[in-house]
């Protein structure tokens, strides 16, 4: 019996920073900022701001899984003002790349053993600016969610970027986003992979050739899952590798439909 509510108990997981360039700071409440390092642990509660530099950035694993770091230091041909810690890609990691100008609150991260699975629990709320993430597999009674200030998005196995002001980027997998519209009724979008919406129009689009190609870039400099199969774009032809945890645009609506149920419980 003591087993069983062991099981049962929900842990608290922690954030941790394996990269930054630029400045950037952090807050446990209060409104009193400290200087953020690489290889800091972060708890629930803290929220994190980026300097205004242009391509500034924080770079966090979220939760436990994959391997531990290697190296600290600035990497080949990186700036002094670059710092990451090295870790081995692995899909058991959920990566958040925090980009310049941009206030990110970690909600919750929680996992709870049930016996058969593993249920976790990742609440991010994007209040300014514009993040990048990688998120892995879960379970099906498994959540994550990003809030933004008109509306929540549910992700599950996806690449993203998501912008505070509703502007939604899906590289590979799918994102349900559920916002206020204009009307003030509540407004359901799912994004695909390759698409992108605008949550201020309502209008859904290919990602454009220039954003798609920003979004691959940060997927390998973030270092984003292992077996990465080409993407090519026919503007430079060069290949460049992305992660597909959950498979191309092309699993069937599951997932979408499991990110609808995620987005829903959000509101």
């Amino acid at each position: 019996m003591v087993s069983t509510v062991a099981a049962q108990t929900p842990i608290q997981g922690t954030a941790k920073v394996v990269g930054k360039k630029g400045e950037a700071r952090y807050s446990t409440g209060n409104n009193v900022w400290q200087p953020l390092k690489v290889g800091a642990t972060l708890k629930p509660g803290t929220v994190i701001q980026t300097s205004l530099e242009k391509g500034s950035y924080v770079d966090l694993i979220l939760g436990e899984g994959g391997e531990g770091p290697v190296a600290l230091g600035s990497g080949a041909g990186a700036s002094a003002a670059t710092e990451s810690l090295y870790y081995q890609p692995s899909v058991e990691q959920n990566r958040v790349r925090i980009w310049e100008n941009s206030v990110l609150a970690i909600d919750k991260l929680s996992s709870m053993e049930t016996g058969a699975d593993v249920v976790t629990e990742t609440q991010l709320d994007l209040r300014h600016g514009r993040v990048f993430g990688n998120v892995r597999k879960m379970s099906a009674a498994s959540k994550y969610e990003v809030k933004i200030p008109n509306g929540v998005a549910g992700i599950r196995g996806t690449t993203y970027e998501i912008s505070s002001d509703g502007v939604v980027r899906v590289l590979v997998g799918s994102v349900v986003i559920a916002y206020v519209g204009a009307d003030g009724t509540v407004v359901t979008q799912v994004v695909m992979g390759g698409q992108q919406f605008d949550a201020r129009s309502g209008q859904i689009s290919p990602i454009p050739d220039y954003n798609q190609k920003e979004m691959v870039k940060a997927a390998k400099a973030a270092r984003i899952g292992p077996n990465t199969p080409p993407t090519t774009f026919a503007v430079d032809h060069t290949i460049y590798y992305v992660s597909p945890t959950i498979g191309q645009n092309g699993n069937g609506g599951s997932p979408g439909a499991a990110a609808a149920k995620a987005a829903s419980n959000g509101q």
